[in-house]
């Protein structure tokens, strides 16, 4: 598939999306300076390319439930093509996965998990183990404190590929 063309106001409309989740057509027009007819024909041709994935909202988990986050490196025993489908496979079925991402290097794959206790995490990893995943080894690393989370910065990325995002208003 090619990639869309993307213009400043096309980043605009995706900032304030990044930034506000889902706003109503006139609002959107107002954060990215558009009118809103034209601004709302952007935003269905950013999402009929798929360059919109949801909208979320930003929860505070450990206020709300009793929780336990670990971050969890995997290395395989194997690289074949199939085990990485298999290891994928169980990652994607499996809930307490929140985050898992497949690196170079060192180690083959970081995963974040989130389960109701260290109970619950150590139960995780041995139906890991158990569900025969080719894993070689972990190591694991309880989350004591977030010090930051927060997404990429759009605007700042778009502007150093000759993007630029800042023309007309920002709130």
């Amino acid at each position: 598939m090619k990639p869309i063309a993307l213009d400043a106001a096309d980043i605009r409309i995706l900032c304030a999306l990044q930034d506000h989740g889902q706003l109503s057509k006139s609002q959107l027009a107002m954060i990215v300076g558009l009118s809103p007819t034209p601004c709302w024909s952007r935003l269905n041709r950013l999402k009929t390319a798929k360059l919109i994935q949801g909208y979320h909202a930003e929860l505070a988990l450990a206020q709300i439930v009793e929780m336990a986050k670990v971050v969890v490196t995997v290395s395989l025993k194997t690289h074949r093509k199939a085990d990485f489908e298999k290891f994928e496979n169980f990652v994607q079925a499996t809930p307490e996965v929140t985050e898992c991402i497949s690196t170079g290097g060192g180690m083959d794959y970081v995963m974040t998990v989130v389960t109701t206790s260290l109970p619950a995490f150590q139960n995780l990893m041995e139906a890991m183990l158990d569900a025969d995943l080719a894993i070689d080894r972990y190591m694991t690393y309880i989350v004591t404190r977030q010090i930051k989370s927060t997404r990429p910065d759009l605007a700042r990325l778009a502007a150093g590929q000759g993007l630029k995002s800042d023309a007309g208003p920002k709130d």
